[in-house]
C-alpha cells in the first residue's frame, strides 16, 4: 500500500484484514508513511493525513505522535486545514496534556475571524477540551460573542459559556447579563442554549422570562420548523421543565408561581405520542420535585397511572420508579391505581416485575392487608426464582405489621413456607417459633396443619424445621385429637415417630433440619409412654452419624437414656423457647461430664424438696421417680426450672 493512498482505500484495507495481526501490520505501514510526511516542510497533504491518522486513533491504535500536527494546522489559514486540526485537537488532545495550551493563541484569534464557519470551531473545540486556565482566558471573548448579531454564533457561544461555567463557576456572573437577554430570541437553538446555561448558574434570576417561553410552546399552533409529532419543540420543553425544577425546589414562592403553568402542561399535552409522553414525564417530575399543591401532585400521579397502562413497558418502568419515591408521601394518591399495579405483576418482563412488586409491597396497608396479601402469594406461587426471596421478606414483613390476628400471621406465613421455604432469610424459623409460642390459644391447630404439611411435602427445610419444632414440642396436643379449628383427625404415636423417621432419613433434608427432627423425637419420648423404647432406638442409630453436629445430639440424648432417665422429663418439658431448652440441656451435660461440679453445687444447694413436674405437662411424666430430684444434678435442674422462658430477638 502506498504512501499517498485516499482514506477510503486505507479503510478499506483494514478492513479486508483476515486476522487481528495483519491488521496491525497494516497500520504500522501506513503510521509510518504518515510520520515520514509530518516531518516534510512541504506537505500539501497535511490534512489528508491527519484524517487518516484519525481513523487510526478510532481504531484504538496510538495517535499521540499527531499532536503537534493539530496545532500546526490549527495556525494555517486554509480553513480545510482548520476544520481537520480542530477535529485532531477535540480527539487527541485534553486539558491535562500541555500541548493543549499551545492552541489558546489560535482558538482566541479565529474567535475574532470574519468567517462564522471558523468561528464555530474554535467555539466547538473550546468547549470540548478547554481546561480551566483557558476557559479564564477566553471568557471575555465568549461574553462578546453572546451578544452577536448571528444566531448561529450565539448558539454555539451560549454551550461553550456552559462549559466554562462548569469548570470555573464563579465565571458564571460574567455570563448573567447576556443569558438574560437570550431569552428573549426568537431562534429555538439561541433559547435552547441559553436555558442549559442559565440551568447551570441557577443566580440568574429569569422565572418570569421562563414562564413566557414555556407559555407559548405550549399554547403556540403549528409550526413546521419546531412541531415533532404534534408537539412544539420537546427538547426546549424538557429543559425548561428540568429548570423549573431546580427553580421551584425548596422555594415556595417560586413554586407557586409556576403551578398554573404546569397545570397547562399537564392538561394541554398529547398523551398518545411518546414525545408528549416525555414532556409529560418531565412535567410530573418537577411537580412532584417542588413544593406544588396538593391538587397539582394528585394530577401528576394520575398521569403516572396513565403510563402504567401504556403498551409501552419502558413507560410502564418509568411510571414505577416514579411512583415508588413518592408512595411515602402521597400515598392516598398512589392508593387509586392499586389494581393497576397489581396487575403489572403478571408482566413478562423481569424488570417490569421487580418495580411492581415493589411498589405492592409499599402500598401494603392496615385496610387492604388481606386483599393486597391475596395478590401477594398469588405472586409468589408463580414469580421468577430471583424475585422470591424479596417476595418473602416483603410479605413475612407486611404480615408482621399489619396481621389482623395471630392465626392470619400463622397462615400466610406457613403459606410462604410451603410455596418459597427454600428462598427465606436464616432468621425466618425462629421468629416463627417465637410467633406460634406467643399463641398459646393456637397451639392445637398449629400443630396439626404443621403435620399435615409435613406429611405432604418435605422438600421445603424452613417448613420441615418448624414442623419438627412444633411437634416436639406439642406433639401431645395432636395426639389427642381434639381442636377446635379444624376438623378432628386421629394421629398415633407410630404415625408422628413415621414422620420424623422420614425426615431423618430423606436426601432432602439438611444437617440442621435433621437436629430439628432429632431433638423433637426425643422431646415426644416425654410425651408419649408407648414408644419409647422405639425412640431410644432412633436416637442411638445416629450416634455414629457423619455430621459431627447430629452425632453429638445422639450421644448426649443417649446418654440421658442410659444413665439420667430419671431426668429425660425435667430436660424436655415445655422448654417454650429453643433458648431455655439449651440452656436446661447445658447445665445436664455439665453434671454428665463433669461430676466434681455437681460435687460443688451440692455443697451450696442445701434443699430438700421434690422436685415436681412442671404443670404444663399436666401430671407427672412417664418413669420418673417423684423423690430423684434431691440429686445435685435435680437441685441444678430444679433451680433452672424456675426459670421465665427467654424471648428470641
Amino acid at each position: 500500500m502506498s504512501p499517498s493512498v485516499p482514506l477510503q482505500e486505507m479503510i478499506r484495507a483494514i478492513r479486508s484484514a483476515r486476522t487481528q495481526c495483519e491488521e496491525r501490520g497494516v497500520i504500522q505501514r501506513e503510521c509510518a508513511a504518515i510520520r515520514a510526511q509530518f516531518r516534510q516542510s512541504d506537505n500539501g497533504g497535511r490534512s489528508h493525513n491527519l484524517a487518516k491518522l484519525l481513523y487510526v486513533h478510532m481504531l484504538g491504535y496510538p495517535a499521540h505522535f499527531g499532536q503537534m500536527e493539530c496545532v500546526r494546522m490549527i495556525a494555517s489559514p486554509r480553513y480545510s486545514e482548520k476544520r481537520v486540526g480542530y477535529l485532531g485537537a477535540m480527539m487527541l488532545l485534553d486539558e491535562k496534556q500541555d500541548a493543549s495550551l499551545l492552541i489558546t493563541n489560535s482558538i482566541k484569534n479565529d474567535l475574532s475571524h470574519s468567517n462564522q464557519y471558523v468561528q464555530s470551531l474554535a467555539l466547538c473545540t473550546l468547549a470540548c477540551m478547554g481546561s480551566a486556565e483557558m476557559c479564564r482566558d477566553l471568557a471575555p471573548e465568549i461574553d462578546r460573542l453572546l451578544r452577536a448579531s448571528n444566531s448561529y454564533i450565539k448558539k454555539k457561544a451560549a454551550l461553550c459559556a456552559v462549559h466554562i461555567v462548569r469548570k470555573v463557576h464563579d465565571l458564571g456572573e460574567m455570563f448573567a447579563p447576556a443569558a438574560r437577554s437570550l431569552l428573549s430570541e426568537k431562534n429555538h437553538g439561541v433559547l435552547h442554549g441559553a436555558v442549559v446555561l442559565i440551568t447551570e448558574d441557577t443566580h440568574i434570576h429569569t422565572h418570569i422570562l421562563i414562564f413566557e417561553i414555556m407559555k407559548g410552546l405550549v399554547i403556540s399552533g403549528y409550526s413546521p420548523e419546531h412541531d415533532v409529532a404534534g408537539i412544539s419543540d420537546p427538547f426546549l420543553q424538557v429543559r425548561i421543565l428540568r429548570l423549573l425544577r431546580i427553580l421551584g425546589h425548596n422555594n415556595e414562592a417560586a413554586s407557586d408561581a409556576m403551578n398554573d403553568l404546569l397545570a397547562q402542561v399537564a392538561t394541554n399535552t398529547d398523551s398518545t405520542k411518546t414525545v408528549g409522553n416525555a414532556v409529560l414525564y418531565e412535567t410530573v417530575l418537577t411537580v412532584l420535585d417542588i413544593k406544588s399543591e396538593s391538587g397539582l401532585r394528585v394530577l401528576a400521579v394520575n398521569i403516572l397511572g396513565r403510563f402504567l397502562l401504556n403498551n409501552d413497558r419502558n413507560i410502564r418502568y418509568i411510571a414505577m420508579i416514579s411512583l415508588q419515591k413518592i408512595v411515602g408521601t402521597d400515598h392516598n394518591a398512589v392508593q387509586r391505581h392499586r389494581g393497576t399495579i397489581v396487575d403489572c405483576l403478571k408482566d413478562q418482563d423481569a424488570s417490569v416485575k421487580r418495580r411492581a412488586l415493589d411498589l405492592s409491597l409499599a402500598l401494603v396497608s392496615a385496610s387492604n392487608i388481606r386483599s393486597m396479601m391475596k395478590e401477594l402469594l398469588i405472586f409468589l406461587s408463580s414469580c421468577p426464582l430471583e424475585l422470591r426471596s424479596q417476595a418473602a421478606s416483603g410479605i413475612f414483613i407486611a404480615a408482621e405489621r399489619y396481621a389482623p390476628s395471630q392465626r392470619w400471621h400463622i397462615d400466610t406465613i406457613l403459606h410462604v413456607l410451603t410455596t418459597a421455604g427454600g428462598d427465606v432469610r436464616d432468621e425466618t424459623v425462629p421468629n416463627l417459633i417465637q410467633l406460634i409460642t406467643n399463641a398459646s390459644e393456637l397451639h392445637c391447630y398449629t400443630v396439626h396443619k404443621l403435620y399435615r404439611a409435613l406429611l405432604t411435602d418435605i422438600s421445603q427445610q424452613s417448613l420441615v424445621q418448624v414442623a419438627c419444632w412444633c411437634i416436639g414440642e406439642y406433639g401431645d396436643l395432636l395426639l389427642r385429637g381434639e381442636c377446635q379449628e379444624t376438623e378432628p383427625v386421629q394421629v398415633h404415636e407410630d404415625d408422628v415417630l413415621d414422620a420424623l423417621e422420614t425426615v431423618l432419613q430423606s436426601h432432602m433434608s439438611s444437617p440442621a433440619t435433621r437436629g430439628f427432627a432429632l431433638t423433637a423425637t426425643m422431646k415426644l419420648s416425654t410425651r408419649i409412654t408407648d414408644n419409647v423404647d422405639r425412640i431410644r432406638s432412633i436416637v442411638s442409630i445416629y450416634g455414629s452419624c457423619i455430621d459431627v453436629e447430629l452425632q453429638q445430639r445422639a450421644v448426649e440424648y443417649n446418654a440421658l437414656f442410659k444413665k439420667y432417665d430419671h431426668m429425660r422429663y425435667i430436660c424436655f418439658e415445655y422448654a417454650g423457647h429453643c433458648v431455655l431448652f439449651r440452656f436446661r440441656l447445658s447445665a445436664l451435660l455439665l453434671c454428665l461430664f463433669f461430676p466434681q461440679v455437681c460435687d460443688l453445687l451440692d455443697l451450696l444447694g442445701g434443699s430438700e424438696e421434690t422436685l415436681q413436674p412442671s404443670p404444663a405437662a399436666g401430671g407427672t411424666a412417664p418413669g420418673l421417680p417423684a423423690n430423684t430430684a434431691s440429686t445435685a444434678g435435680g437441685d441444678l435442674l430444679d433451680l433452672l426450672g424456675g426459670l421465665e422462658p427467654f424471648k428470641l430477638k
